[in-house]
């Protein structure tokens, strides 16, 4: 028996018709060096149907790929809008990537156009040679003088994006797309081998912004204000901008001004009231907030991931300013939502922040099971510990022109997290698989001793990588930055770590470093501090005590 259904595709441009026609009136606020920029949806709709004309006449066909190097403002988001509408594939491309990975990534996508901001010209200049996929370029003038940039590029054949667009009139007649086909691509951030692409469909971006609109995610409405500081490039920052167009939240774009101080002085302003980013931007927040004065009193949601949440950060930011941060889990592979860590009903005290401490419930759409080391499905028992594998209709099935069976498993994708799953289908996250601290035969979880030491008040940040040991293979070396003004020794930290983790994994080894280098999308980098243990970069401090009285359990 067949429905009586209509069979309509899922594409980003019915997602485009509904926001420009049924929130026209809702703003998307650009904040930059220069001041403030507003424009509606409605005129961001026909800023996008004029810029689908521009790059028809450039030569840009469906399935041709139009790249951005572009931070958070109003036309990444006309971008956003009108590439994928067009039928062709936005790609969107991370300006702190190395040369060499900005050039691989641009090859192996075929980049046609590029779309970039003025003052990342000097970015696309140091890969324009190694590139010759790239027939045009449309310079924003969103950080720069467009002219100078331009004028002191060494790649000859670049536009002004506003001369261009307005060039154009609106009415560009949006083709009939299938839902299947290609609408927005991603790279993985490359921290081992070359970079993945993932590529988007219409239909996975548009279940996606579904989902996160449902009140069990992001509950956006017209009522709100999103304000994005996780970058546009990055797993299409975690699909809000396409929410908040269709739930016709406004949107607060804050360009490259991504500091503390500029932050706050912009949710002061603005007045968002939902806002996502990883830990280190709300930490560096709240150390701006033990010296300034700052008002963060419209937030009602604060979406955290990228990285595990120090349950102290979302402590303080309740008690000191009743904003819920609320963690998420997800990976670009994973669109990127795939669990929110909202605690249960009835759930209060104490035990909401067991809850709120975990990776998260899995979202709708989203299902995941538990694999031990001999590919067998392990009991959601919330205590068995294997490999994460997911799978869901916006959840990445290959890679692009990249064959990687490793990371794909009977249909499932191989997260590469190591964690339990338990009955109300919440994930808890051990460790990235290549984090995991293996010592004497049984694990030590780097997120759990990062999250204990964190919540000493002294540490504003620590990270723990696993380094050689002799006796016991691995054992833990914990870097620690000191709060500013403050000081502490490492007698005091393992006194401290001892009633919070098991004996046996406080860390002999200690560093106190300036600052934990990170990732080109925020994270921090612990292949680059393992490479600097390797090389005798850091100094480390040790503890010497006895093994085996270390390895007691209590």
């Amino acid at each position: 028996m067949q429905s009586t259904m209509m069979d309509c595709d899922l594409t980003v441009s019915s997602m485009l018709r509904h926001g420009a026609a049924v929130h026209g009136g809702s703003l998307v606020v650009t904040g930059d060096e220069r001041g403030v920029r507003r424009s509606s949806f409605a005129e961001v709709a026909l800023r996008a149907e004029r810029l689908a004309g521009a790059l028809a006449k450039l030569g840009v066909r469906p399935g041709d790929r139009v790249a951005t190097l572009s931070s958070n403002h109003q036309e990444h988001l006309e971008a956003y809008l009108a590439v994928p509408s067009m039928g062709a594939v936005l790609h969107t491309l991370n300006p702190r990537l190395s040369r060499e990975q900005l050039a691989f990534v641009m090859l192996h996508a075929e980049d046609k156009i590029l779309i970039v901001d003025a003052g990342y010209m000097p970015i696309f200049d140091s890969v324009a040679s190694l590139v010759g996929s790239v027939e045009h370029v449309l310079v924003v003038d969103a950080d720069g003088d467009v002219a100078q940039a331009i004028d002191g590029s060494s790649w000859k054949g670049s536009a002004p994006y506003t001369q261009v667009v307005d060039a154009e009139r609106p009415g560009f007649s949006w083709p009939d797309v299938d839902e299947r086909s290609a609408a927005a691509m991603c790279y993985t951030s490359g921290t081992t081998g070359d970079p993945k692409g993932v590529v988007y469909s219409h239909r996975s971006i548009v279940l996606h912004t579904y989902a996160a609109c449902a009140a069990s995610c992001f509950a956006l409405t017209d009522h709100d204000r999103v304000l994005p500081i996780v970058p546009m490039f990055h797993a299409n920052a975690w699909g809000l901008p396409y929410a908040a167009w269709v739930s016709g939240s406004s949107l607060v774009m804050p360009g490259r001004r991504l500091q503390a101080e500029a932050l706050c002085e912009l949710i002061a302003r603005e007045r968002p009231t939902v806002s996502g980013a990883v830990p280190t931007v709300w930490n560096d927040i709240l150390r701006h907030g033990e010296t300034h004065a700052m008002d963060l009193r419209s937030l009602r949601l604060v979406i955290c991931g990228g990285s595990a949440v120090p349950r102290v950060l979302m402590q303080r930011f309740q008690e000191e300013h009743g904003i819920s941060i609320i963690q998420a889990w997800g990976m670009t592979e994973t669109s990127p939502m795939g669990a929110l860590a909202f605690p249960p009903a009835g759930a209060a005290g104490e035990e909401q922040w067991t809850w709120r401490s975990k990776a998260g419930r899995l979202v709708p759409g989203v299902e995941a099971r538990i694999v031990d080391q001999d590919g067998r499905a392990a009991p959601r028992d919330g205590q068995t510990v294997g490999e994460i594998e997911v799978r869901g209709p916006w959840i990445a099935g290959s890679y692009y022109r990249t064959p990687s069976p490793d990371r794909f498993h009977d249909g499932w994708l191989r997260t590469g997290d190591v964690g339990t799953l338990d009955g109300h289908g919440f994930l808890t996250i051990s460790d990235r698989s290549k984090d995991v601290i293996k010592s004497g035969g049984e694990w030590i979880s780097s997120v759990t001793l990062e999250n204990a030491i964190i919540g000493h008040p002294d540490v504003a940040e620590v990270a723990v990588i696993g380094i050689p040991d002799a006796r016991w293979e691995e054992r833990p070396l914990a870097c620690v930055v000191v709060r500013q003004g403050r000081s502490i020794d490492v007698h005091r930290l393992r006194d401290f770590l001892t009633s919070r983790v098991e004996r046996w994994w406080v860390p002999e080894s200690w560093a106190f470093i300036d600052s934990v280098p990170r990732t080109s999308v925020g994270k921090f980098d612990k292949k680059a501090l393992r490479a600097a243990f390797a090389c005798g970069a850091i100094r480390v401090e040790k503890v010497e005590k006895e093994q085996a009285a270390a390895r007691a359990r209590p």
